[in-house]
């Protein structure tokens, strides 16, 4: 909802706030006649007032952080994690100092997509200690806490930002080039938080990661308000999962029949190699997702931000995400790498 003339453009009303929000910091947050019904009014009521006094510890810790950048998304199953997770091997074979900070606190996917399941924090005399993939590479998340993976966690919003303040001012990153930020999808208390703590330290912007379907652009859009509302620069938008692109060989064929499917990969290759060898070269194409509206950057176009690129369905991306490891050291992400390569290039370009 669209915050009224209460809410002005302050950087601390919530995205989902009522007409006239005082404030996050207002003395009358939670208490005023128009926080009625709103879904932050117990958390604005009783949270504390005023200048935080962890800001300054968290200022000290980011001023070894060169770049921040967030990694966004409107609605969950897009592949953000995927593509933070990848963005960062990229970044880090580049030989960037990076770092990987998991901030979706319920569903923390990174350590499994870095190879680090399994992994525990250290503590040393200067906070704590990422888990490292490689000497240029290290990674923060709730996962590394869990005792068992298959925990859930049930907290509300007032303990997740404690853990989120907690990874600003106590993990030890070093001099790094890049903290890649993975957020939960939507616009919801971790949002807030890592906005409102990072906010006096720079951040960079936020990259959008999105399918090309509407019902995927739709929250894409709440989050581009959301971003321009409290004052994050919207680096651009990456359109994930843009058509399927597979190699013919790569490819199960089946007989569909009144008893149910026959496998029939292995004379099918066999028949296309006896007659059309030369398609076993070849890459199918196929739209998954509906993107006869123009997708991601028809919808760029129309609200003014930076549209980064396509990354099409590559099953080879989603293999190296399960296995934890990157998709540019080999040549099996034949459809997916480049383009994510150039993705962030085009990133990289754009900051210097």
């Amino acid at each position: 909802m669209e915050n009224g003339g209460g809410g002005g453009g302050k950087s601390d009303v919530p995205a989902d706030a009522n007409e006239h929000c005082p404030g996050t910091q207002s003395e009358d947050a939670g208490k005023a006649d128009a926080c009625a019904g709103c879904p932050n009014q117990q958390i604005c009521a009783t949270a504390p007032k005023g200048p935080d006094p962890d800001l300054v510890g968290i200022v000290e810790r980011m001023a070894t952080v060169k770049h921040k950048i967030l990694v966004l998304s409107g609605k969950g199953g897009v592949g953000k994690s995927t593509f933070s997770a990848q963005l960062s091997f990229a970044l880090a074979e580049m030989d960037c100092q990076v770092g990987l900070l998991d901030i979706d606190i319920c569903g923390p996917s990174i350590p499994k997509m870095l190879g680090l399941e399994g992994q525990d924090i250290h503590q040393s005399n200067l906070g704590w200690s990422p888990v490292y993939v490689e000497s240029n590479l290290g990674v923060m998340s709730i996962g590394f806490m869990l005792p068992n993976p298959d925990d859930a966690v049930i907290w509300r919003g007032p303990r997740k930002n404690g853990l989120i303040k907690q990874f600003l001012k106590d993990v030890d990153w070093g001099e790094i080039d890049y903290l890649v930020v993975d957020a939960p999808p939507g616009t919801s208390d971790e949002h807030i938080s890592i906005v409102q703590y990072l906010q006096a330290t720079g951040i960079d912007g936020a990259i959008i990661v999105t399918t090309p379907q509407q019902v995927s652009l739709i929250d894409v859009r709440k989050e581009i308000n959301f971003c321009k509302k409290v004052g994050v620069p919207i680096l651009g938008v990456v359109e994930n999962m843009s058509g399927l692109r597979q190699s013919l060989s790569d490819f199960r064929f089946v007989k569909p029949g009144d008893a149910g499917e026959t496998d029939a990969t292995e004379w099918a290759l066999n028949y296309i190699k006896e007659r059309a060898p030369e398609l076993l070269t070849m890459v199918a194409c196929s739209e998954v997702f509906d993107s006869s509206k123009g997708g991601a950057e028809k919808m760029c176009n129309e609200m003014g931000v930076p549209f980064l690129g396509k990354v099409p369905m590559d099953p080879q991306l989603c293999k190296a995400a399960e296995e934890g490891r990157s998709c540019f050291v080999d040549q099996k992400c034949s459809a997916s790498a480049p383009a994510l390569k150039s993705i962030v290039k085009k990133l990289i370009k754009n900051q210097d």
